[in-house]
């Protein structure tokens, strides 16, 4: 189990350095903007330190990441398995997870655009689906 979260950690680490060099940002910068000293996030980022949750959010909103995204890659939080039904929503079915990972995932967009494209996503899933109880007026004459 030790090797598991040695992997998650360095991963973690890994993903984190990714999205600072990805913002063109170095460590001190990341360090002033997360108000997280510059020793203890090249140590986070090295895989030598897992962090709080409270260091993963600052992280994250200097970032311009979602704290769940950094959650995810430090195993604290996993994907959300079932479906996350909506008002007038019957669920998400796997594809539906699929395309808002892959949007979540895509480093060229900014944390308001992966929101906005996914709640415009989520609202044309919607609408293309049959109310649950829908009289099937087909077979009506």
């Amino acid at each position: 189990m030790n090797g598991v979260w040695d992997a998650q950690r360095r991963a973690l680490g890994s993903f984190i350095r990714d999205q600072r060099r990805l913002a063109r940002l170095s460590l001190r910068q990341l360090s002033a903007l997360s108000h997280i000293s510059n020793p203890y996030l090249s140590q986070v980022e090295r895989g030598l330190h897992v962090p709080s949750v409270r260091v993963l959010s600052a992280i994250a909103d200097a970032l311009d990441l979602s704290a769940e995204t950094l959650l995810e890659q430090a195993g604290l939080v996993r994907e959300q398995a079932g479906p996350r039904p909506g008002p007038g929503s019957r669920g998400e079915t796997g594809d539906d997870r699929a395309v808002e990972r892959a949007v979540r995932a895509d480093r060229r967009l900014s944390q308001a655009q992966k929101e906005a494209l996914i709640a415009v996503y989520r609202s044309y899933v919607e609408s293309a689906s049959p109310p649950e109880h829908a009289p099937d007026l087909g077979t009506r004459r």
